[in-house]
């Protein structure tokens, strides 16, 4: 039997050969989901096959342009290892989830808890990264030669190159119209090119976070907030509830044929149909829906250069608790009073995972510390944060069955899948009422309200795609519409009976900071307009009026 090694060594490969043969592997092996998007643009005929030959040729021509520009010297074995290992893993999310390694997929990824880390492995992921991309890297690492002398490195490199080039060109010119109608009208399907694309996201990234680094003069906004509330008035305690990857149209509230809101059916609330998330990925929509900039701007830099719906709030004297229970804040957090509730440090009811209902736990204390002062309670939800959607909800509330036991999605049927997603909203429902249940206790003192609303939706497998951060320009509407509820108490200033006409507006989550802005009884000209049509077509009680009826 011949040993490895000496397999080896019956070719003797120059590190320029070894490139091009690693690129070879990682085209065949890591991009799946690229040709199998390409073939269902251009199916497997014979007129389209020219230019599906073509394409191989030009994305594996890329591929090989790319690793033999950035591998040199010694290092290059390491180089091509460590390719071959994130490519491997790279390409396991892309054909079981759909999912696109750009800039906001990096960003999720770096922002990962361990628990949500633990929950994306899988034994397949680890079968793939040890056949594809442990074990080929050990084989470079051991067997990739050393460099030739620098001239005649230089000359076989150049050469390669060159012929790649020669090669793209004589791709494209035969097939120009196809290739220009495929990068105008097909832009995403370029985006699971492996490892090109993700390596570019990856330059990007590091590009912008050494930017975000550096030394920053936080912005002041709406320095010209005024508070109206009279001294009489009660004072506001709201609570915001920021939901984790629900959709709109799985919650019975909105028409789903599931009952899976039978608790907030019996409250009095209105619960808007038609909201659209800022972003598809919870460190894209939870800093945006907190800033002043609105989706059309949004960008992070902006963001963190200024204030945001916190600190205008803190500025003006509204006490500001942040409990998360999801990853944390995203930055939205970071100069008011915080409380992480994932450990069972802080949170009471962690059997297993620590669910949302223990952060009502030890707010009643917190509102008799803060009785003189208007409050906003953020509640941060694990919610459906996926894959593994059985494990966001006690058994007891595995209504709807069978539920998916896995986070591997492909390997459950489409409807164990919606089963568990499913099961995870009547939680969130549960949770909602438990909510409502808690602020009731406190309606006669202050001036109470919940305003719920999902950072982003989530793919069920529609169109082949699962869970969620597709860039928001092709995002299905799965990823984007969200949930958005409210209830009143009794002494709000707005009126349910007056908001619920509009119902069914076109709302986003840009309308987020001037909503709660207002509802502080904060006038400032950041929210004239929005202010202007509020009390124009809602029903609201000015502070001359509250105090009267305080005075009664």
């Amino acid at each position: 039997m011949i040993r490895i090694s000496n397999f080896f060594m019956l070719f003797k490969h120059t590190q320029t050969q070894v490139i091009l043969w690693v690129t070879l592997f990682m085209m065949l092996t890591g991009n799946y989901a690229l040709f199998h998007g390409i073939l269902n643009i251009y199916p497997f005929t014979g007129r389209n096959l020219p230019f599906l030959i073509s394409m191989a040729l030009f994305f594996t021509a890329l591929s090989a342009i790319f690793l033999l520009l950035i591998s040199h010297g010694r290092v290059t074995r390491w180089i091509l290892a460590l390719f071959l290992i994130v490519a491997s893993q790279s390409a396991y999310y892309m054909d079981q989830f759909g999912v696109i390694i750009d800039t906001v997929m990096i960003d999720n990824i770096m922002q990962t808890s361990k628990a949500e880390f633990a929950g994306l492995l899988s034994t397949n992921l680890l079968i793939r990264t040890f056949l594809l991309g442990i074990i080929p890297a050990w084989l470079v690492i051991k067997y990739c030669p050393t460099p030739e002398d620098f001239k005649t490195e230089f000359k076989s490199r150049l050469k390669a190159v060159a012929l790649c080039f020669v090669a793209i060109i004589l791709c494209i010119i035969p097939l120009t119209a196809d290739y220009t109608s495929f990068i105008r009208e097909h832009k995403i399907v370029r985006f699971y090119a492996n490892p090109t694309y993700s390596a570019y996201s990856a330059v990007k990234y590091l590009s912008q976070q050494s930017v975000h680094n550096t030394h920053r003069i936080l912005k002041h906004i709406a320095g010209d907030a005024v508070l109206t509330d009279l001294p009489t008035s009660k004072k506001e305690l709201i609570i915001l509830v920021v939901g984790e990857t629900a959709r709109a149209d799985r919650f019975s509230l909105n028409g789903y044929k599931r009952d899976t809101n039978p608790l907030l059916a019996k409250e009095n609330i209105v619960s808007f149909s038609n909201v659209s998330s800022c972003g598809t990925s919870t460190s894209v929509s939870v800093p945006c829906m907190f800033s002043s900039l609105g989706r059309a701007v949004y960008d992070k830099e902006k963001a963190l250069d200024q204030e945001d719906l916190l600190d205008v709030l803190k500025n003006n004297g509204i006490e500001v608790l942040w409990r998360d229970n999801n990853s944390d804040s995203k930055g939205v957090a970071t100069r008011v009073k915080y409380e992480d509730f994932k450990t069972q440090t802080l949170n009471p009811v962690c059997k297993g995972e620590c669910r949302d209902i223990g952060m009502l736990s030890g707010l009643d204390k917190y509102i008799m510390d803060n009785k003189n002062k208007d409050m906003l309670i953020v509640l941060h939800q694990m919610g459906n944060h996926g894959p593994e959607y059985y494990r966001r909800y006690p058994k007891e509330f595995e209504r709807f069955k069978p539920a998916c036991q896995t986070g591997e999605l492909r390997d459950c049927s489409k409807e164990e899948v919606n089963n568990a997603y499913d099961n995870v909203i009547l939680y969130t429902d549960y949770f909602l009422s438990q909510v409502i249940g808690f602020l009731k206790k406190h309606d006669a003192e202050y001036e109470t309200a919940m305003l719920y609303v999902a950072d982003h939706g989530e793919s069920l497998g529609e169109h082949g795609i699962y869970l969620h951060a597709a860039p928001y320009i092709i995002a299905p509407k799965e990823q984007t519409h969200v949930p958005a509820i409210l209830w009143t108490g009794v002494n709000f200033d707005y009126k349910l009976e007056d908001i619920r006409p509009y119902k069914d507006k076109a709302l986003s989550h840009d309308d987020l900071f001037c909503t709660v802005i207002i509802s502080f009884e904060l006038q400032s000209k950041m929210c004239e307009a929005k202010n202007a049509m509020l009390e124009k077509n809602v029903n609201f009680h000015s502070p001359t009026e509250k105090s009267d009826s305080n005075l009664d």
